[in-house]
């Protein structure tokens, strides 16, 4: 019994020390600098392929360089270059029994360098009516592989409207894209007798970078636990009250901020068995490209774990010190981390939003799909925030406390992976 108690008093003993080394080595007043900077108008929203995103990756690459990081094998950088092509859409003519539709209600999706339809028998004709749940059906549309004439039910106007000023900032292309080719449509057409369809798209070759580091590992260095956010975000919209810089405070600087603080926190501590890699992802507004680009770099049967921090910003709806975690129930990894965290205040809880998708909708799903235990933390109300995607996601409407307190979370959670003493059950493989 002495033994037992002894061995108790020495783990709590333990415990403590690693609490009193997050609160001293993860501060409020450096988290709010760094996502201060991330979120600052003169990064113009960091859109993808603008100068804005070009600075947001600087400043990340000097925040790794002054805690320490080291590049990723076989890259002399912290940038992970690569290239996509990019479509720029043309102008779309849509004419329905003889009739052009207005431009304000067509938009076409496709990597195809052109469209030239004529009641064509191989082109699909659906109707996106009111009743359907117009992201599950948009997204269904965007893996089909088809040629669509799709009809939207003026009661989608405002996404409609939305999607249509996203694709027109660009299209990445793919090989499927150039087979899917998708016409969208508003209004109601009920008895169409005849279509035709034009439509020219521009392509170019642009550079894509994620900014990751490493530390490497001490005693497991081909096992990778991995840390990640998106740098990304909308860039430049409509003004609303003035405003055009969508600046993604909590969408997704909270993320970044995290990752670069956890860098820094677990450089100092630098005991670390397994290799931590760092990285600020790319494009995952547009389509997780940068995600999807650096799991094919990785073998995934060496990745032990994937931390995707994606909106920190605010309270969760179980209120302060919780936050949730995506796909909880496809493996253990959330149950280590509640394990971990047992003699705090802070709790971790399953996704409580699962008719979102959430877990194949941020960059944990790249890896995920793999069967590596890739799994996303957050706190955003994503069914009531306002906010989300909109000018509003300044810093001012961010609690700073609640993301120092996550991040102080996710170090402390983590600790018995990041050691080599738990090894997270692996996800079931995406069938596709």
């Amino acid at each position: 019994m002495k033994k037992i108690i002894a061995s108790i008093a020495l783990l709590a003993a333990s415990f403590y020390s690693f609490a009193q080394d997050v609160n001293k080595l993860i501060k409020q007043d450096e988290v709010e600098r760094v996502i201060k900077t991330l979120a600052a108008d003169d990064m113009q929203g960091r859109a993808t392929f603008t100068p804005g995103i070009e600075k947001a990756a600087k400043f990340i690459e000097g925040e790794y360089k002054q805690a320490g990081l080291v590049p990723l094998t076989g890259n002399t950088g912290y940038r992970q270059n690569f290239t996509m092509t990019r479509i720029l859409p043309g102008k779309t003519l849509v004419n329905i029994n003889g009739k052009l539709i207005p431009q304000d209600s067509v938009f076409t999706n496709t990597s195809a360098g052109a469209l030239n339809w004529t009641n064509n028998s191989d082109v699909q004709i659906v109707k996106l009516s009111v009743d359907k749940n117009f992201r599950k059906e948009y997204s269904g549309y965007s893996k089909s592989g088809k040629k669509m004439l799709i009809l939207v039910d003026p009661q989608f106007t405002a996404i409609f409207g939305q999607l249509k000023e996203r694709i027109s900032k660009g299209i990445i292309a793919n090989k499927s894209n150039d087979e899917q080719q998708l016409v969208f449509v508003l209004g109601n057409h009920d008895d169409i007798k005849s279509f035709d369809v034009s439509y020219t798209g521009k392509k170019e070759e642009l550079p894509l970078f994620n900014v990751a580091g490493m530390i490497p590992g001490k005693t497991k260095p081909n096992e990778y636990v991995i840390f990640s956010g998106h740098y990304d975000h909308l860039g430049i919209l409509k003004p609303v009250k003035g405003d055009s810089i969508a600046n993604g405070a909590d969408d997704d600087a909270s993320g970044t901020t995290a990752v670069i603080t956890l860098a820094k926190y677990y450089k100092k501590l630098n005991d670390n068995a397994r290799t931590l890699i760092f990285v600020a992802f790319t494009a995952e507004e547009i389509g997780e490209y940068g995600s999807k680009h650096f799991a094919t770099t990785m073998d995934p049967d060496k990745v032990v774990a994937m931390f995707n921090i994606e909106m920190i910003g605010k309270a969760s709806k179980f209120g302060e010190n919780s936050a949730f975690i995506t796909g909880f129930e496809r493996s253990d990894f959330g149950t280590i981390l509640q394990k971990n965290l047992q003699g705090t205040v802070f709790k971790f809880y399953p996704d409580p939003y699962p008719q979102q998708d959430l877990f194949y909708r941020s960059d944990n799903a790249s890896l995920a799909e793999v069967g590596v235990p890739a799994h996303t933390i957050s706190t955003d109300q994503i069914d009531i925030d306002k906010l989300y995607h909109t000018v509003g996601d300044e810093f001012s409407t961010l609690d700073v406390a609640n993301i120092t307190s996550t991040i102080r979370a996710i170090a402390l959670s983590s600790r018995t992976i990041v050691s080599g003493q738990d090894t997270p059950k692996r996800v079931p493989k995406l069938e596709k």
